[in-house]
């Protein structure tokens, strides 16, 4: 009997570990597949993986032993998908905000936590939800996804970078969405997708199975018949422009002894260009706008007014005491500026000051970190006969406040300055995200930036030209203005709100169905 007993003992010790060692592989799962997602993303952009790997996770949600298990499988995946993205944080906040390594490595760890608590939180409520499988793939799970996407997306200002959706563009046929749903459509559609396959993969030769594998497919084609849709209309003649990328490093932009050969190195290329519309990136002059020297200004003044053109250029302006990112014009046009509005938190402004700002004054060397905002209705630039919605470096990541400037506007420009992130993948993960932003409004979008990515963007979100990044260069091309608006434009993200309603609904209702007969 001792000897049975003992033996039963061992089994279960043996049972016990291997569940133990289960879990913790399944974590290690989770952060990988969150890793490998982000190959999806530019500049590697193989819009597959990630795909397959919210198809991971939620198979993993399917198997979680409880809410509290996936929780934490969620927040396995996305501290994969979140360090191994946007690790460059670290190199803005040490090699260029002077924090010590530990303190920014500290910092960018705790940043990447709190940011991976949405996904979560969508997997422990997930969880707390009963429903059948497949109700629970093809609906609540893409649900909560795109959930936290949105929380994400507004909280504390936001921060919308690596939302799946990014992943598509330009290639992935569920780009042709975009211009009807905007981004958090297209994560939604793939969230969908991921849910459709592991349905598919676990049920294959079930009525179950092959109405996801028939769903699946129609959800595909359909975003490639779509991408032959033209939402917009060319309007007036082709302009030719110029995007100046001046390519000042970082750490000597804001040193007086680099001032004047910054000045001069934007004066030449300007001067260089026969472009209608020359554009210099974010904060180009970092000076204020009335300390450049009168000279100087008229260089560029009577240059541009002898192409009957403009000239927009990047400099802080103090206005009764207060500071701006802006950018203003030159040229035949009047005088215009555009001053930003979504400022970034702890890089250009303090939120809760009485708490945080001693990080800024004692840790951070972030010069003019205290601005003010711009205001959310500021008039489009009307230069070089095109209506220019301009937005300034990290505004453009927010799809919903773009559009407020359409359909009037014609063209979209971006001016960045992504140095602060260095020879990292930020800088072409910022110029994918301008290609969200073409595809959803129907619009060119035109990027000048610091050290890149420069580029031209078409309608389609497909880049036309771009300069290397790193390197001294000048873009000039001919760009077409376009009129009307896509569906996005018009109701923005109220129409994923209202399929993520519904969705909720219908799972709902086919839950309370099911009840008495179970799954």
């Amino acid at each position: 009997m001792a000897r049975k007993l003992h033996r039963i003992i061992r089994v279960i010790n043996f049972q016990t570990d291997f569940v133990k060692i289960f879990r913790i592989n399944q974590f290690v799962l989770a952060a990988l597949g969150g890793v490998v997602a982000v190959a999806g993303f530019a500049p590697w952009s193989i819009f597959p993986l990630p795909l397959l790997s919210l198809a991971l996770l939620f198979w993993l949600w399917q198997q979680a032993a409880s809410p509290r298990v996936a929780f934490w499988l969620g927040f396995s995946f996305a501290l994969g998908l979140l360090g191994a993205g946007v690790g460059w944080l670290y190199v803005a906040l040490h090699e260029f905000g002077n924090m010590p390594v530990l303190l920014a490595l500290l910092a960018t760890l705790l940043f990447v936590s709190f940011v991976a608590l949405f996904p979560a939180l969508a997997g422990y409520f997930q969880a707390k939800l009963a429903a059948a499988k497949w109700i629970r793939l093809c609906l609540i799970l893409p649900v909560c996804w795109i959930a936290e996407e949105f929380v994400r997306g507004y909280l504390m200002t936001g921060f919308p970078w690596l939302l799946m959706g990014y992943s598509q563009v330009p290639d992935s046929p569920l780009a042709g969405y975009a211009p009807i749903l905007g981004v958090y459509g297209v994560s939604l559609l793939l969230a969908v997708s991921a849910g459709l396959l592991v349905l598919c993969a676990q049920q294959r030769w079930s009525l179950h199975g092959k109405v996801a594998a028939a769903m699946l497919l129609i959800i595909w084609l359909g975003g490639a018949a779509l991408q032959k849709v033209e939402w917009t209309v060319p309007e007036g003649a082709p302009v030719k422009i110029s995007l100046l990328q001046g390519n000042i490093k970082e750490d000597a932009k804001f040193q007086d002894e680099h001032l004047v050969e910054t000045l001069e190195t934007y004066r030449r290329l300007a001067l260089g260009s026969d472009a209608r519309l020359i554009v210099l990136p974010e904060t180009a002059l970092p000076i204020l706008r009335g300390e450049i020297p009168e000279n100087y200004a008229a260089t560029l003044h009577n240059h541009v007014q002898q192409q009957g053109g403009d000239v927009l250029i990047g400099a802080f302006e103090r206005e009764q005491g207060l500071y701006y990112n802006s950018m203003f014009s030159l040229g035949t046009s009047p005088s215009q500026h555009y001053r930003k509005n979504h400022l970034v938190p702890f890089g250009e402004f303090i939120p809760m000051r009485w708490m945080f700002g001693w990080l800024i004054n004692d840790l951070l060397n972030i010069p003019m970190s205290d601005l003010t905002s711009g205001g959310k209705h500021q008039p489009l630039l009307q230069l070089a006969g095109q209506q220019i919605a301009m937005n300034i470096c990290y505004e453009d990541v927010f799809g919903e406040e773009i559009i407020r400037a359409l359909p009037q506007a014609t063209l979209l420009l971006n001016a960045s300055n992504d140095a602060w992130y260095g020879d990292t993948s930020a800088a072409i993960q910022h110029n994918q995200i301008s290609q969200m932003r073409a595809l959803e409004t129907g619009r060119m979008m035109l990027r000048a930036t610091n050290t890149g990515v420069t580029s031209v963007i078409g309608s389609d979100g497909r880049i036309r030209q771009m300069l290397p990044q790193h390197v001294e260069g000048v873009l000039t091309a001919e760009v077409q203005g376009y009129a009307g608006a896509t569906p996005f434009v018009r109701w923005g993200n109220a129409a994923v709100l209202g399929l993520l309603l519904a969705m909720l609904a219908l799972a709902w209702w086919l839950t309370r169905k099911d009840e008495p007969s179970g799954e």
